[in-house]
């Protein structure tokens, strides 16, 4: 098998894998379905309306940090994954029946939106942490690199596939459908009940002690300099420029005057960059500081082109270019930290890690969504990156100072 899809030989991974694929293709239908219906039935074409839903299913990141690493730590993550995916396709059902009744309105999205980012607040650490369960050290990597692979492989072809559905059967069905996409992911996790190996468990008394409180998984990250750097990176990345839902939806209604199918269409030509950018860290054998930063500066720069872009083609390639950068520091970013971590702490770091990247996006939503309507929907997309640049002059002068330090040691 190619260096690319090594993990893939792993017949525990290749199963989580297989139904993770379609489970994201339906998280994209409903996210591109959502977004579409709140700022062209629900709203009069207001992008703060979206950014309101995207900092309502993003903030229980945040509010629930102090139980959802701990939690992730402490249970078995089989069982916990099994039953975030059921209820996230519950929600989906009930959001569908709410559309196809005709009753649904704004208010509805934005409770189910909430309940969701609820749900997904111990599904992500959950799913980023059970990939080191399923896996070796030696196949981390590659393995993140995948997932990333697989989810913006969706995100390329749920929303294109949202934009026709949208036209022809209606936001209902395509909710609809998001639920049934969970059915292969809840079979995967229950065929691996039988075949996962055991999780070790240390129970002495001082790990007992360290488990016993959420906090241990920032005390981890303020003992270690550079997941400090790396997560203030994050933050001034994510906050700004991952609000792309919000962002793209107003350039498709303000700027290019589009439809569900155009906007599916930008989400599914940033998505090209993304993929782009998950084979690049696959090939990967480990991410550095270095790396991290050249990708914030990538993504700075295409995010600034974007904003500049004076037609739609030259928009959509800026797009590429700010998809696979955006990706490429990303999963850099999580990667590298994962394999910072001792094992023991890896679900409460990783739920510090995901709440500062989803709980940025959430307080930058309505930011976003403000700066579009208020300035225009250039704005929106310029600002992200500004904060890009921030972000990359933090790597640079960080490694300038580890530099410095080396060389006082070597003397």
């Amino acid at each position: 098998m190619s260096n690319t899809f090594r993990s893939l030989a792993n017949p525990n991974y290749r199963l989580w894998f297989s139904g993770a694929v379609p489970s994201n293709i339906g998280t994209w239908l409903q996210r591109t379905a959502q977004d579409w219906i709140v700022i062209s039935e629900l709203s009069d074409k207001n992008a703060s309306a979206v950014g309101l839903v995207v900092f309502l299913q993003f903030a229980p990141q945040i509010l629930l940090l102090p139980i959802t690493g701990l939690t992730v730590d402490r249970v078995d993550r089989r069982k916990l994954l099994f039953v975030t995916q059921f209820l996230m396709s519950m929600l989906a059902l009930i959001l569908g029946f709410l559309v196809l009744s005709n009753n649904v309105a704004l208010w509805q999205v934005c409770v189910c939106a909430f309940g969701l980012g609820c749900v997904a607040a111990f599904d992500a650490p959950a799913r980023h942490a059970f990939v080191a369960d399923v896996v070796s050290e030696s196949e981390l990597t590659n393995a993140v690199s995948l997932n990333s692979l697989s989810f913006n492989t969706a995100r390329l072809v749920g929303p294109a596939i949202a934009g026709l559905l949208l036209a022809w059967v209606g936001a209902g069905w395509v909710f609809l459908i998001n639920a049934v996409s969970f059915i292969p992911l809840l079979t995967a996790l229950h065929l691996l009940k039988t075949r996962m190996p055991a999780r070790e468990v240390d129970n002495s008394v001082e790990n007992k002690k360290s488990t016993a409180n959420f906090l241990d998984g920032f005390r981890y990250i303020a003992d270690h300099p550079a997941m400090r750097i790396q997560i203030i990176m994050t933050f001034l990345v994510c906050s700004l420029g991952m609000n792309f839902a919000v962002y793209l939806s107003s350039m498709t209604v303000h700027v290019f005057e589009g439809h569900a199918a155009q906007y599916g269409m930008l989400i599914s030509i940033m998505a090209i960059g993304s993929i782009m950018g998950a084979m690049i860290t696959a090939n990967r054998s480990k991410p550095t500081m270095l790396f991290l930063t050249l990708a914030a500066s990538g993504f700075a720069i295409s995010s600034m082109a974007a904003a500049l872009s004076p037609n739609f083609i030259s928009f959509a390639v800026a797009l590429v270019a700010l998809g696979l950068c955006l990706q490429m520091f990303m999963t850099s970013s999580n990667t590298l930290i994962q394999l910072s971590t001792d094992r023991r702490y890896r679900g409460r770091v990783m739920a510090v890690v995901l709440a500062t990247a989803m709980g940025s996006t959430a307080l930058g939503g309505p930011v976003v969504g403000a700066v579009s309507d208020l300035l225009g929907a250039r704005w929106g997309v310029g600002i992200g990156g500004v904060l890009g640049f921030a972000a990359a002059a933090l790597g640079f002068w960080f490694m300038r100072k580890q530099g410095r330090e080396e060389r006082k040691i070597k003397i």
